[in-house]
């Protein structure tokens, strides 16, 4: 893939470019939001990774450039990769699908990593713990959520990190038809249509957060 890097750390470029060449990727690099919006329309990268804050006010440039970017070139797949939590920007990201959004200081492993970005570079998504929990957080201001029983919000956080029913069932010592039963019941409860896709399903439950949350443009 042709992966576009946005980062103004200079150390931390080069070393995800030597990341991501290595594993066989063509790499691109900017320092800023401007110089991002500029090469996805000049070089049409095939993936993005973006931090949340850069150049030119370093608050929140990065993650609106992504939001921009996601209305102008919607199939393009795009991870967040930041020290910091933005929500205003990314639930409507997430909600789109084709998404990821990792903490720098918590990505341990170079194959997690990876895989990570093979995986929303499928269509499907890539968040940290920490991200689902203040997206979550930010929801329960309208607390949509109200209607899902404990059990069904642990199941539900799981599967917003992106893992499998068969992967929560392994965290939370259930049957995966168990899994298949609460995911059911939470589609059921907050009216959001069942598809066959796990990746799917995720995004639309996002959506439909997205759609309560009122994010900030």
């Amino acid at each position: 893939m042709r992966i576009l890097i946005a980062d103004d750390s200079a150390l931390f470029r080069e070393g995800l470019t030597r990341l991501l060449t290595e594993a066989g990727h063509e790499v691109l690099a900017v320092a800023d939001a401007t110089a991002l919006l500029d090469s996805v329309t000049a070089n049409q990268p095939d993936f993005a990774i973006i931090d949340v804050r850069m150049p030119p006010t370093m608050t929140s440039d990065g993650a609106r450039a992504a939001r921009q970017i996601r209305q102008q070139c919607p199939q393009l797949p795009m991870m967040l990769l930041s020290q910091h939590i933005e929500t205003s920007q990314s639930v409507a990201l997430v909600a789109s699908g084709g998404f990821g959004y990792l903490l720098k200081d918590r990505v341990l492993g170079v194959d997690d990593f990876l895989d990570a970005i093979r995986r929303v570079a499928a269509g499907g998504s890539a968040l940290d713990p920490e991200i689902v929990a203040a997206l979550l957080a930010t929801a329960a201001q309208n607390d949509p959520l109200a209607v899902l029983t404990p059990r069904e919000r642990e199941v539900l956080s799981l599967v917003a990190e992106g893992q499998s029913n068969a992967a929560v069932a392994g965290r939370l010592y259930l049957a995966e038809r168990t899994v298949e039963t609460h995911m059911r019941s939470i589609f059921q409860k907050l009216r959001i249509p069942e598809t066959g896709d796990a990746h799917r399903r995720v995004l639309a439950v996002l959506a439909y957060l997205s759609h309560t949350t009122h994010p900030q443009a």
